[in-house]
């Protein structure tokens, strides 16, 4: 026993002196990286753009945190969009080289950065663009560029927009395991594939006009950089006329063709160098760390930026949901601090809950009292997504915005046919009639029934309602455009859903104006905890993100996004403000 003791005292201690050390090494790394002066940009230099990592609305990192960025690859599109603002105003770079294949950004972040690229060649700079692989959002990207080029034996996919439903009704009956629907809204079909085998003819309805607008879009902007006609680029997609580099070439999407040591030579061009210098290529994150501390708005005076993104769930929140408690404290941060003179809300968000929506809501009506509140909608903003902003006093939303989605719905699982092919039987003793409401084991009672959707419909109408006021519109108007379908930015402006077409910087600027700022600042909210100091507080949080990438790994992006749904789906409390379906626009 002795023995024994001693072994376990001696193992013990080996692992806290192990977990002494890895804490030390982490907190020398962050030390040594605290005191660097990041990149060195040599003169005539080129910025190289190129995404390879998930872009979010905001990342939201503290830079006072030494370990802000250790495991986080994700990029905030606030960060993109201020460095290369940063870089148009850089002597020592002269352009920028986009290399970007398989960008993984929403249709409105990839506008905001094409915009961005727009006005960065309005100082005189150059764009040019090199892949080997452009999807249509890559090449949406860089169809602004003064040259695009194509590998030689490299690919395009230029064919106008899809995206596919999965149904699951089938499924539940061979399984036994389903899920109880009850919605309100001829279009809210996020619950469909619960209910059906194929697609409603409201629900293909929408998602077609949905999908026409959007590219409409697309190719209005494309039109415009590469002086192409709409039609033709609708011609081009329609018979995949730009399916191979000589076609993308002979269609005129494409400059010309060329290796990326023949796209170097170039730039060699372009700089004026010899063929046998080394082209200065500077990394667009390297470069972004600099960028960061450079400040292009500045003021005693401020307007607030507060990122709301994420599905909306019930509790504190972080960066990749919303929950009430982050939301409301950063509200009222912004709003009990003197030298913030406005607020700007930006939205990226599905939807969710309807409670925490709500509660949202309120705090934004309580703010608004006392300074302007201007709402941006990002990607998307739809049924909670839209609620929440719904209260600000003007909204701004691009035309690629999924916007809406005014409905609302309530799922619950239910194993009652599974449990009884596998010999389980459930048995409830309650001491009122409706004590034992519902059971997992057991039918839906229609006395439930009724009053969940009692539920749904008081919830629907306080919807319309937040609407009708926040809008200025009646509630059967409101309804007539309600019902939970989801439009474009482009279309919700005709509707009155939204004030105007345009970036969170268009709304930072109508905050300015309200609150009649002529010099400010940016003040952004909230910041998040760096994953570090999440998995220093709790393992399981680096574990899980771990295990996460290692099953998407393993089964592929597709397969891996059907099931972190269906987990979503069974998290969900309560009635459900959320968006119809999910979407993966291709």
């Amino acid at each position: 026993m002795k023995f024994l003791r001693n072994l376990l005292a001696a193992i013990l201690g080996t692992l806290i002196a192990v977990g002494i050390l890895f804490v030390m090494f982490f907190f020398f790394f962050a030390l040594v990286g605290s005191g660097d002066d990041g990149v060195v940009v040599k003169k005539n230099s080129v910025l190289e753009l190129s995404f390879t990592d998930s872009v979010k609305d905001y990342v939201g990192r503290d830079e006072t945190d030494p370990f802000a960025g250790l495991w986080e690859d994700e990029v905030g599109l606030d960060d993109i969009l201020h460095t290369i603002k940063v870089a148009a105003s850089d002597k020592d770079i002269r352009g920028i080289s986009l290399t970007t294949s398989f960008l993984q950004a929403g249709l409105a972040q990839t506008q905001e950065i094409r915009k961005a690229l727009v006005d960065f060649k309005l100082s005189g700079k150059f764009v040019y663009a090199h892949s080997d692989f452009f999807t249509q959002k890559d090449y949406y990207l860089a169809s602004v560029a003064d040259k695009i080029y194509l590998n030689p034996v490299g690919a395009m996919d230029f064919k106008g927009l899809a995206t596919e439903v999965l149904y699951f009704k089938d499924l539940q009956e061979k399984s036994g395991i389903k899920m109880e629907v009850i919605r309100h809204g001829k279009y809210k079909s996020a619950v469909e594939p619960y209910l059906f085998d194929s697609m409603s003819e409201e629900n293909r309805a929408q998602i077609t006009a949905l999908l026409i607008s959007l590219w409409k879009t697309m190719i209005d902007d494309i039109s415009y950089s590469r002086n192409i006609h709409q039609d033709n680029l609708n011609v081009i997609a329609d018979t995949l006329g730009a399916r191979t580099p000589t076609y993308a070439v002979a269609s005129g999407l494409i400059d010309e063709t060329l290796h990326f040591d023949e796209y170097e030579g170039l730039l060699k061009n372009e700089l004026g160098m010899a063929e046998d210098e080394e082209v200065n290529y500077v990394d667009f994150n390297d470069y972004m760390r600099n960028a960061r501390k450079k400040k292009l708005q500045t003021g005693k005076d401020k307007v607030a930026v507060i990122y709301a993104q994420g599905e909306i769930y019930y509790g504190e929140g972080g960066k990749d949901f919303i929950g009430q408690g982050i939301v409301i404290k950063s509200l009222q941060k912004a709003m009990k601090n003197d030298n913030v003179k406005a607020i700007v809300l930006r939205v990226d968000s599905p939807g969710g809950s309807a409670l925490v929506s709500d509660i949202i809501w309120r705090q934004v009506q309580l703010v608004k009292k006392e300074k302007p509140v201007v709402v941006s909608f990002g990607n998307v903003a739809a049924s909670g997504g839209y609620y929440i902003g719904v209260g600000g006093d003007k909204i701004f939303a691009e035309p690629t915005t999924i916007t809406g989605s005014i409905g609302v719905f309530g799922t619950i699982p239910n194993i009652n046919e599974l449990a009884g092919d596998i010999g389980i039987n459930a048995e409830q003793v309650g001491t009122n009639k409706n004590s034992v409401d519902y059971s997992l084991f057991e039918p839906m009672s229609n006395s439930f029934r009724q009053v969940v959707q009692e539920g749904i419909e008081e919830t629907y109408n306080t919807f319309l309602q937040r609407v009708a006021e926040g809008r200025n519109m009646s509630v059967a108007e409101v309804d007539s455009v309600a019902q939970g379908r989801v439009w474009s930015g482009q279309e919700a402006i005709a509707l009155g859903l939204v004030d105007e077409l345009g970036s969170l910087e268009d709304a930072v600027g109508a905050a300015a104006e309200m609150a009649e700022l002529d010099i400010y600042g940016i003040r952004k909210y909230p910041k998040y905890k760096s994953d570090f100091e999440r998995f220093m507080e709790d393992f399981s949080g680096a574990k899980s993100k771990i295990t996460s990438e290692l099953i998407e790994e393993e089964i592929g992006t597709e397969v891996y996004q059907v099931l972190k749904e269906f987990k979503q789906f069974n998290k969900q409390k309560g009635v459900q403000a959320k968006m119809p379906f999910s979407l993966n626009i291709k």
